[in-house]
């Protein structure tokens, strides 16, 4: 049976069941990059207007499919879809929080950022070059860590994620091997390992299984009290998946030249930059067929990032600025319309 990760499951209900007649039905699903902050959000928004959100954390590759069927009132997405691909499906897309993916751990006796890794070893790690934890390479990096001579134990997402295409991205970047053999999308062809759905499939079986890696977004890292590693940047700096580093990370997006706000963070450059960072972003149809939920959903985005910057700070996620955000309700109102062109926002 499949398992849907939903805010009505966390205690939100939809819009449908409890909130003011008047008030629509929103419906979302797709990314679990940013579910965390969507829950909180919904929670907050809920208390302040009434009106509910059902989202369902499926994964990026559920929500593409989802809005583009038009069973969601959004669907979402840690993958940026090209211009091309906005206009096949007729939607709008933009992000609503930037974060990092960090890699994490199981190993009796290493606490929180004790390990550091660095891109090429990881893609040899999940190539299935190096299968034990005291391997040389990872020994180099680590010379002052004693290591077990334990099996290394790979997890993954088995679903289409976001959050794979953003690892698969940062490591076909820093090895060319990985890039040859694998490739980077939201689904790949993993040479091994567990499969796991969702970042709280990931991060469930890394929790339990002794000698294991996987990678998951910081939130769920840090809400499962998951053991993280440091990793080597592009400038050759060690740094950890702190917010500030994935603020560096974000810090040269040009979001204002960004075609559809297509943007990818990875591998950035700066000594302080996160290696593995990327935005979440929202898919809302041009002329949908329910006006009222778009509103709706609208309105809730508008409210979360006016007053969300600091839960979604508390959850290690990075606000959108606010001059993007200007941005993306200048598109809302140029791109989001009704049957008779009025704008829909």
């Amino acid at each position: 049976m499949k398992h849907w990760h939903t805010l009505a499951a966390a205690g939100l209900i939809a819009a449908a069941a409890l909130a003011p007649a008047k008030a629509a039905d929103i419906s979302g699903a797709g990314a679990t990059f940013p579910y965390p902050i969507y829950a909180k959000w919904a929670d907050a928004y809920k208390k302040a207007t009434g009106n509910g959100l059902n989202y369902q954390s499926i994964g990026s590759g559920g929500g593409i499919k989802q809005i583009s069927a038009r069973t969601v009132t959004f669907g979402a997405s840690d993958m940026p879809l090209q211009p091309a691909q906005l206009d096949k499906i007729g939607v709008v897309q933009f992000p609503t929080v930037m974060g990092g993916i960090v890699p994490v751990v199981n190993l009796d006796g290493v606490k929180s950022n004790d390990l550091t890794i660095d891109g090429p070893t990881l893609a040899k790690i999940y190539l299935g070059e190096i299968i034990k934890w005291d391997d040389p390479a990872i020994r180099k990096l680590n010379p002052a860590v004693k290591l077990p001579s334990q099996a290394i134990a790979l997890v993954h997402r088995s679903d289409g994620s976001g959050t794979t295409f953003i690892f698969t991205n940062y490591l076909s970047k820093v090895s060319a091997d990985w890039k040859s053999k694998v490739g980077n999308n939201t689904s790949v062809e993993w040479p091994g390992g567990i499969g796991a759905k969702g970042n709280e499939g990931v991060a469930n079986n890394v929790g339990q299984t002794k000698g294991a890696i996987g990678y998951v977004e910081t939130a769920y890292a840090k809400q499962n009290h998951l053991t993280t590693m440091k990793m080597v940047n592009k400038d050759g700096q060690t740094v950890a998946a702190t917010p500030a580093a994935i603020q560096a990370a974000a810090a040269g997006a040009d979001w204002k030249n960004a075609p559809g706000f297509y943007m990818i963070l990875t591998d950035a450059p700066g000594a302080k930059s996160w290696p593995i960072a990327g935005a979440t972003f929202i898919l809302v149809p041009k002329q949908p067929k329910d006006i009222a939920a778009t509103k709706e959903a609208l309105d809730f985005f508008s409210w979360a990032y006016k007053n969300g910057g600091e839960m979604a700070s508390s959850l290690d996620y990075i606000p959108m600025p606010d001059t993007v955000v200007d941005l993306i309700k200048t598109e809302w109102k140029t791109q989001i319309k009704d049957n008779s062109g009025k704008p829909v926002f």
